[in-house]
């Protein structure tokens, strides 16, 4: 009996091959029937794309048909458009920063020391919004505009609170930003990152998402430290030289101020929700200087762990509470003058939660000096309430 052949192996010599050369004419008229099907079809195509009599006749919509591109590549089109125009807008309004200072040696001979940082341009006569470490870490600032022109610089206001400052250079008619909104920020919406990268790229542009939202952190510079809070994070690249600088939606405006990075890990970057940076520079405008408002006490936030070092009762809060040697509550505060004390846990002002995500230096810059705010808190096993008026810290 003869072997049976697929169609990719050679009849075997000597061997009737007859019927496989007949299935495979018949094969090659289907081939050529089908070839000739779509030529014809993509000839139909093109003649009703240039025949308006047929399309309205037919009803065809040929951009329907997505025969040029797939929807994925025009996705990555239109974002990479978006990326492309959102850093054209603001570029011109980012602004390196460079600082100087003298320094001793171990030798006692005086040298230089030179940082750099990044800023960028809020008032077209030359308010700059950058971050209080970058401002502090020089005696003499200089800003270099994006058009290549430097100018000498001062620190017209530092935010006593957070980690923000406003320095002044003296020109007119400069490009500013746009600042959008923070609160309408979305975890997984995508954001660039604009800055002086390495303190020598100026204007280098990096592309990422919002991570998360509302992450509290202890940063510092090796010689000192404050807490951040409520700040927005980000895997967009940010570089050492970028601190200070935009953090920006794809339409173009800010939405964050770039402050730091987590040095033990990959792409984890963090910045300053754009829209406490406005109460500041509200604040400036009307006082010259920035005022926030202050409660008067200091806290721990609690935490899982708090709950178990301390025995609490309760897992939210924050818990009045002092390093050795320092006081708990600030005389003639706020706080102190309606009695708040010292182990008293704040769980609530005007009844919204106090916890992690929320913790009480966030709930009282949602407020101004003066405001009336109503503090519930835990004194023992005794839940309390009190009405007070908010201070002021400049």
């Amino acid at each position: 009996m003869p072997k049976i052949t697929y169609l990719d192996e050679e009849p075997i010599p000597g061997h009737f091959a007859k019927p496989a050369k007949a299935k495979e004419f018949w094969i090659i008229l289907v081939v050529v029937a089908l070839l000739m099907g779509i030529i014809g079809g993509a000839g139909s195509l093109v003649l009703l794309s240039n025949n308006k009599y047929l399309k309205e006749k037919l009803g065809i919509n040929l951009q329907n048909l997505n025969i040029s591109q797939t929807t994925n590549q025009k996705i990555v089109l239109e974002e990479s458009s978006k990326v492309i125009d959102s850093a054209k807008s603001v570029t011109p309004a980012v602004v390196s920063i460079t600082t100087s200072k003298n320094v001793m040696d171990f030798w006692g001979q005086v040298g230089q020391e030179q940082g750099g940082g990044t800023g960028f341009i809020i008032t077209n006569d030359g308010l700059i919004l950058t971050n209080k470490h970058v401002a502090q870490a020089g005696d003499t600032l200089s800003v270099l505009t994006s058009d290549g022109k430097t100018y000498p610089a001062k620190v017209a206001a530092l935010d006593p609170t957070n980690d923000l400052a406003i320095l002044k250079i003296e020109a007119t008619g400069l490009p500013v930003v746009q600042l959008g909104d923070s609160d309408a920020l979305q975890i997984g919406q995508w954001v660039i990152a604009v800055g002086n990268a390495l303190g020598e790229l100026q204007n280098t542009v990096t592309v990422g998402v919002v991570s998360a939202r509302e992450r509290q952190l202890t940063a510092g510079d090796g010689t000192s430290s404050e807490q951040l809070n409520n700040l927005l994070q980000t895997d967009a690249s940010i570089n050492p030289g970028n601190s200070g600088g935009p953090l920006v939606n794809l339409a173009g405006q800010v939405i964050g101020i770039d402050t730091a990075v987590a040095g033990n890990a990959q792409g984890i970057g963090f910045a300053i929700p754009i829209n406490q940076a406005k109460q500041a520079i509200d604040s400036y405008k009307k006082n010259g200087k920035i005022i926030k408002p202050q409660l008067g006490v200091r806290y721990v936030t609690v935490t899982p762990e708090v709950v178990n070092q301390l025995k609490l009762t309760v897992n939210y809060g924050a818990v009045v509470l002092a390093p050795t040697g320092q006081t708990a509550v600030v005389a003639d505060s706020s706080a102190g003058q309606a009695g708040l004390k010292a182990n008293d846990i704040l769980l609530e002002i005007n009844g919204e939660r106090i916890d992690e995500a929320h913790p009480l230096a966030a709930r009282i810059a949602e407020y101004q000096p003066n405001d009336e705010v109503t503090i519930k808190y835990l004194r023992g096993t005794v839940e309390n309430t009190v009405k007070l008026k908010l201070g002021s810290t400049e």
